[in-house]
């Protein structure tokens, strides 16, 4: 009978002794209650407890994660999509987020996806695709702001996917491909209208000095006659022999006022040019 009663106490002993010692980790504190009433937050290492007197509950101050489920959104222009997201947060208040609220996990959770049908729904669909960054930190900065009083702290929301109907899908396809067809077009007048625009410097420039005509023109002969052209019918500007019959006309004049009747050769003209440069 005392043997019995010996283990008896032995293990009366080391229940009491568990229940009295606990030890925490860095990342976790310790919410202690006296008789049902809040005491202190301890931790970590270890913290020692009245037996059936005083009891704790466990915080753990890591960032957690959790996966907002899928959810069914409307955005404003009337698209109906799926959406699902990946929340980051932490306990920063153990206090509270024991005493305030039952159980801050699935209250955090419930609370991010109605936040998220609820800020996603006042978009448009091009916005949720072209501006997921800033969706998602005004989803954060709102559950934030409704979790401080819960001693959570939100640190970041990523909207992970957004799931379209296949007739959007497709519709969407027409409008990027329509989009890149309306860039290659402007891209193409543009650069036809640059080149039209070179081209009226150019003939501007030509035109205002006749060497540069001249030496044009040679070029263009040049090239012309590399590709090994057995006939030539090349167009010869009249400035290009004008000199020389201002020299004709000019010994014209001087023989006549010498009194010189041999008779002289008319001035050639723009025809006469024209059949000189061909030969």
């Amino acid at each position: 009978m005392s043997f019995y009663l010996g283990s008896l106490l032995v293990v009366f002993a080391v229940a009491c002794l568990f229940a009295t010692i606990k030890i925490l980790r860095q990342y976790e504190r310790a919410v202690v209650f006296t008789l049902g009433k809040f005491q202190a937050v301890k931790g970590p290492g270890v913290v020692l407890l009245i037996p059936f007197i005083q009891e704790m509950v466990r915080v753990d101050l890591r960032i957690q994660v959790i996966e907002i489920p899928t959810q069914d959104v409307i955005s404003r222009d009337n698209v109906s999509m799926k959406v699902d997201a990946v929340l980051y947060f932490k306990v920063v208040d153990p206090e509270r987020a024991i005493i305030q609220v039952q159980s801050y996990l699935p209250a955090t959770n419930m609370l991010a996806q109605t936040t998220l049908r609820a800020v996603l729904g006042q978009h448009e669909l091009d916005e949720m695709l072209s501006e997921r960054k800033k969706l998602s930190a005004d989803v954060q900065s709102i559950l934030d702001a409704q979790t401080e009083t819960c001693g959570i702290k939100v640190s970041n929301v990523e909207i992970r996917t957004v799931e379209l109907t296949e007739n959007m899908v497709r519709a969407i396809a027409k409008q990027a491909e329509a989009e890149r067809d309306r860039r290659a077009k402007i891209i193409h007048a543009e650069a036809e209208f640059q080149a039209s625009q070179t081209l009226v410097n150019a003939a501007t420039i030509l035109s205002s000095i006749p060497a540069a005509m001249q030496l044009r023109y040679l070029q263009t002969l040049t090239e012309i006659g590399a590709e090994q052209n057995s006939t030539i019918i090349f167009p010869m500007p009249i400035d290009i022999i004008k000199p020389f019959l201002d020299l004709r006309e000019q010994a014209a004049k001087t023989a006549k006022a010498n009194g010189d009747a041999r008779p002289v050769a008319p001035p050639a003209t723009p025809q006469s040019a024209h059949a000189i440069a061909s030969r």
